[in-house]
């Protein structure tokens, strides 16, 4: 048992150190660059029909690390990542999530969702869950404990795993892998079938792999809004 009256861990000490890392090009590079990032990041597209080839454990680590570098609320990285490759928790997991998406799509979701779901194609059937050689299951950890055992509280948790799952998904697109963000909802099943404690939610089901050959993708899914809707500059009124 806990014993209440042990003191929780002090944290560490205010320090700073030097910005060593960080890196700063001419104007024309930078553009340069951003250009190529933004080419490379369009080709990334959600696939569906997945290649049984194994991937490199070194590559998911690498993804995972670099996942792991995210800015988080008060430095806490409120996330973590389970690796399931095993074929018989896909098995499971894939049933378990089939059985939501029928609920979902029998009835649970409304009409106005179902139709903004229809010009993808998708259904209550994920094969992918089994075929893919890695599925990530990604948990959010709604407060953190302490090694005695006592609780404390984890700071802008859903924008903290927000952000390191777009650095994943980036990394292994910038591998060479696909993937497919897979969302059954409820999913309280990942936590068993991970063996997961009760203070992580699981939030996403990462499906990642190579594209089966002739891998087909909806047209629907490359529709991306040009930037004067998703963004504007607020600039100097005086000038």
């Amino acid at each position: 048992m806990t014993d209440a009256r042990r003191p929780a861990p002090a944290p560490p000490p205010f320090q700073l150190e030097p910005l060593k890392d960080y890196r700063e090009y001419p104007p024309s590079e930078m553009a340069r660059r951003a250009r190529d990032f933004r080419a490379d990041i369009a080709r990334r597209r959600t696939v569906r029909d997945f290649d049984s080839r194994p991937v490199p454990r070194e590559v998911i680590a690498d993804c995972l690390m670099a996942a792991g570098t995210a800015p988080s609320g008060a430095n806490q990285q409120p996330w973590f990542f389970s690796v399931i490759t095993d074929p018989v928790r896909k098995q499971r997991i894939r049933e378990a999530a089939e059985a939501e998406e029928r609920e979902f799509y029998s009835g649970r979701a409304p009409q106005e969702w179902l139709d903004a779901l229809s010009p993808l194609g998708t259904d209550p059937n994920k094969p992918f869950l089994e075929a893919a050689p890695v599925l990530i299951a990604i948990f959010a950890q709604k407060y953190g404990v302490h090694p005695g055992g006592e609780r404390f509280s984890h700071y802008y948790v859903p924008e903290s795993v927000g952000i390191a799952t777009g650095f994943l998904i980036a990394a292994l697109h910038h591998a060479g892998l696909a993937t497919l963000t897979h969302t059954p909802s409820p999913m309280g099943f990942l936590n068993e079938i991970c063996a997961r404690p009760a203070n992580e939610k699981p939030v996403i089901l990462l499906v990642v792999g190579y594209p089966q050959a002739g891998c087909q993708v909806p047209v629907h899914g490359g529709v991306k809004k040009p930037l004067a809707q998703i963004a504007q500059w607020l600039e100097d009124e005086s000038l």
